[in-house]
């Protein structure tokens, strides 16, 4: 067992692959924001990937955490000199182990705020990405609109002391860069958000207004925020999976990252200060990235929620666990031919029919694991960005929206179980959401107020007065009920198919 560190690179086994270049000399030209598991599989793998072509000069990665749950990605990489190691696994039970050099420099926020924000004035620093998940802009799910009164954006706005969010240390860096004369870097969203760079955009500078607004309206003119796609799906990280990765590769790391073998990564070709050559390792760099990342947010992102409501309510835990089950296959092809596909444009080069086939064989790959748990944590900010446009382009359509409307209402029972306090949860994962307790105070007016529900405007907007969609969530919560998670599958598989719903393309589960 060789324990991972820049020292011991030459003692790992054949099966192990090393950085083809040395990451003691790489300068950091990327800040990263949010280094998790997913980071670690995608950005950094990409970097890593272009590194090792001799391509990545003055690309390096300084990875920042901002949350005290950080700390342990700050002593984990310390002591293994910013090493990782990637192992990603195949539907037909392959694997293969790579370990990840490019991130040079770990910060962690509340240790040195300074040292972040000099980082960020380097001029040096050319990109800051940042993967902060849906919930980490500040941005009403209903309104779209910045929401400045969280706890720590309210100190970051009312003192000129350290900053302790994403946005107070960008706006500080992107200040010192302009008084020293400076061009602004690119700031690079990789979180699951349609238009997620607009999404930035209108987050930091609606944040940085509010401290100056000069300075705000210069962000807005002098800052690229380039919109991007980003696809892998990658669990968190288990005790069980740090033993299976020294059994099997004979290196021992504090913090591994699990993939699966798929990646993709749609990223629209706007920056300020110049990019890496990312198009030569696999990474599609175009004009408009929306078809792509409408494409992935309804059908994958969206089926995730499906598959983590309906799931968890049969009693699986195991992603692979649903969808290997054919009933549960059916549904959520069903939910993407039906209701999500018609609301797409056209995805140049996607076979969008072969696409969703590809999507219930990577789900239910076992050797990744990934848990029903993950899936539904945040559904707040994560249905109303998945989900609900599907919902309201089917609308306006005259299109099905019942296979929707039984995710929601899913959801809901959920809810109902693990917030009623009478012991109804039995072995359902807990609830992890911003929004538990206006979550919890929706659902319990259910008894008395049948869909009050959908009257929680801040997550569904005015959806809840939509009587069709409404009617939908109201008969699917009673055969959920009545028949449980087959069952309401069921009735839906007998339901003709409306005359209005558009073009449907026939589809096959797997076998």
């Amino acid at each position: 067992m060789v324990k991972l560190s820049l020292s011991t690179l030459h003692a790992l086994g054949p099966g192990v692959a090393v950085p083809a270049y040395d990451p003691r000399a790489l300068t950091p030209g990327i800040v990263h924001f949010g280094v998790g598991a997913f980071h670690r599989s995608h950005e950094a793998m990409y970097l890593d990937r272009l590194l090792g072509a001799g391509q990545g000069e003055g690309w390096g990665i300084c990875g920042v955490g901002v949350l005290p749950s950080d700390a342990r990605m700050r002593d984990v990489l310390a002591a293994q000199d910013g090493l990782y190691t990637l192992v990603t696994r195949s539907p037909e039970g392959t694997s293969e182990a790579r370990v990840i050099g490019a991130v040079r420099e770990f910060l962690f926020a509340p240790d040195d705020p300074e040292a972040v924000l000099e980082r960020l004035a380097d001029p040096a620093t050319r990109i800051v990405s940042l993967t902060v998940t849906e919930g980490g802009y500040s941005v009403s799910p209903a309104t779209g609109e910045f929401d400045p009164t969280g706890e720590d954006i309210a100190h970051d706005l009312g003192t000129d002391g350290a900053p302790r969010t994403v946005f107070g240390l960008i706006t500080e860096g992107l200040r010192r860069r302009r008084e020293r004369g400076l061009a602004p870097f690119t700031v690079m969203s990789c979180d699951n958000l349609q238009g997620n760079g607009h999404v930035t955009r209108r987050a930091l500078t609606s944040f940085a207004r509010l401290k100056d607004p000069e300075l705000g309206e210069w962000m807005d003119h002098a800052v690229a925020f380039p919109n991007s796609m980003v696809d892998r799906i990658t669990p968190a990280t288990t005790d069980a999976d740090r033993r299976a990765i020294t059994a099997e590769y004979g290196v021992e790391d504090g913090w591994p990252v699990v993939a699966e073998t798929f990646t993709q990564w749609v990223l629209e070709d706007s920056f300020t200060l110049g990019r890496p050559a990312l198009e030569t390792v696999g990474v599609q760099v175009v004009a408009d990235v929306e078809p792509y990342e409408l494409m992935k947010l309804r059908l994958l992102n969206a089926s995730h929620q499906a598959a983590g409501y309906l799931g968890v309510l049969a009693g699986y835990t195991l992603v692979h666990e649903v969808c290997q089950d054919p009933p549960f296959a059916r549904f959520l092809l069903d939910y993407m031919t039906r209701e999500a596909t018609p609301t797409l444009r056209p995805v140049p080069g996607i076979d969008l029919e072969a696409y969703r086939h590809e999507l219930i064989a990577r789900f239910s790959n076992a050797a990744i694991r990934d848990t029903l748990a993950r899936l539904i944590v945040d559904s707040s900010e994560r249905i109303p960005k998945f989900l609900l446009p599907v919902v309201r382009e089917q609308l306006q359509r005259g299109g099905e929206v019942e296979h929707a409307a039984l995710v929601v209402a899913a959801w809901s029972l959920y809810l109902e179980a693990v917030t009623g306090g009478d012991g109804a949860a039995g072995n359902l994962p807990p609830l992890h959401d911003q929004r538990a307790e206006a979550l919890a105070g929706a659902v319990r007016r259910e008894a008395e107020e049948p869909g009050a529900f959908l009257g929680l405007r801040e997550v569904f907007g005015d959806l809840g007065e939509d009587e069709r969609f409404r009617g939908a969530y109201l008969e699917a919560r009673e055969r959920l009920r009545q028949g449980g998670p087959l069952g309401a599958m069921r009735a839906l598989r007998e339901r003709p198919l409306p005359a209005n719903s558009g073009s449907v393309l026939t589809s096959t589960p797997p076998r």
